[in-house]
């Protein structure tokens, strides 16, 4: 098993089932390459802890700046595989993604978890995560051509 950044669309590829178990919404592979490389101009990546062209656990990632924390680390997405689970493939990304934030010379990793996810949360507290903050979010109506 090693970590390494999915960047070429058959590794994009080879992701979408195991994203889609975090993300339902996401429509097909198709889609889902589109967005990622979107988000690629906003410097998002996408490290995976794989077996041989098979990824077991994902972390979508970008590095940003704003006014509250200066320069840190979001963490988009994060997932693993049910059969991969309790093999710290999680903790082992956050590690590499903490480690990429500081010699980045970022203040702070970042991450947001539904609130009632409560597992996802017992993940994070014992992966040193604290809460910090709470996010509110509002749906907005979209406009239909005419």
């Amino acid at each position: 098993m090693q970590l390494r950044h999915a960047d070429t669309e058959d590794e994009l590829r080879a992701c979408f089932p195991l994203m889609r178990q975090l993300r339902p919404h996401l429509a097909d592979p198709t889609d889902f390459i589109a967005r990622v490389r979107r988000m690629a101009a906003q410097r998002y990546r996408l490290l995976g802890a794989w077996r041989d062209d098979e990824p077991l656990a994902l972390a979508g990632y970008r590095l940003d700046e704003n006014l509250i924390y200066g320069s840190f680390l979001y963490v988009d997405d994060l997932v693993t595989h049910e059969s991969s689970r309790g093999c710290n493939l999680g903790a082992r990304l956050l590690d590499s993604l903490t480690e990429s934030a500081q010699r980045a010379g970022c203040a702070k990793l970042v991450l947001d978890t539904g609130l009632s996810n409560a597992l996802a949360q017992r993940f994070y507290f014992r992966q040193g995560l604290l809460t910090s903050a709470m996010r509110f979010s509002k749906p907005l109506e979209q406009e239909t051509p005419r």
